[in-house]
């Protein structure tokens, strides 16, 4: 989205970025449909599941960095499939050897198989662990806003509430508690989980996120690529709407054109 004059960019971690969505790399059928969807996406950062990709630490298998320009894209190691503090610092540390010293990374600490939920206290408890390492931590939480806060207050450089269960396709289901989280916030407010389709992604820029993170909403269209470009227009449209302000909702008819001043 070509910048307006009231328009700021995404800040994270000090860098700024012209792309407001963030994709993963899990779920494409091979590398290069990987590569195409994320060029379509014009993402300028890129989540990888640690657990479950291989950048480095299996050397005899496809690494995704090939595939990755480092000069391109900003990497976001993850910890998906994380269901405790120790599996999710640990996780982080591996992040960050592999990758020379990177200290940002995508926290995440799961509380079930089932419903994929993030544990709000196993998450307090990780993310006061690594901002204390000195990591940059973007935080993948529920939609509580005083949870939301306290990641916050905690140090955490980003905060990520879901919009709906992590592959579900759901859009957004709770508008008002993610309008809060943004409205509290003093970082940036980035959606997180939940995203089926372009329609979901306006909506969440509607409301105001700073951006949001998607996989499965494209890695599991029909065409990923195509998808990849159409949340790409979406999320341009949805802040540019944000910014525009949306005209008041009336409960009756409202004539477009005036009355006033009619001679019949």
């Amino acid at each position: 989205m070509s910048q307006t004059h009231s328009d700021t960019p995404l800040v994270i971690a000090g860098k700024h970025y012209h792309s407001r969505l963030l994709v993963g790399t899990g779920k494409y059928k091979d590398n290069e449909e990987t590569r195409q969807a994320l060029a379509a996406s014009g993402a300028e950062i890129i989540t990888i599941a640690i657990r479950r990709t291989n950048i480095g630490q299996n050397p005899d298998e496809p690494n995704l960095l090939d595939i990755l320009p480092l000069d391109k894209y900003t990497l976001l190691p993850n910890t998906a499939g994380c269901y405790n503090v120790a599996d999710a610092v640990r996780t982080c540390k591996l992040a960050r050897e592999l990758l020379n010293g990177h200290k940002l990374v995508k926290l995440e600490v799961l509380g079930d198989e089932k419903t994929l939920f993030p544990d709000a206290l196993q998450t307090l408890k990780a993310a006061q662990i690594l901002v204390d390492d000195g990591f940059d931590v973007m935080v993948y939480t529920n939609d509580d806003p005083l949870i939301a806060k306290e990641l916050e207050n905690i140090g955490c450089i980003a905060v990520m509430p879901l919009a709906a269960p992590i592959g579900s396709g759901l859009g957004i289901r709770n508008p008002y508690n993610i309008l809060t989280i943004i409205e509290n916030a003093e970082v940036p407010i980035l959606v997180d989980a939940g995203v089926g389709t372009a329609s979901d992604a306006a909506i969440a820029m509607e409301l105001g996120c700073d951006g949001i993170l998607m996989n499965t909403a494209i890695a599991a269209a029909q065409q990923p690529v195509l998808m990849a470009s159409a949340m790409k227009k979406a999320i341009e449209g949805g802040r540019e709407a944000f910014l525009a302000g949306r005209m008041p909702k009336k409960r009756f008819a409202s004539a477009s054109s005036p009355i006033e001043g009619t001679f019949f």
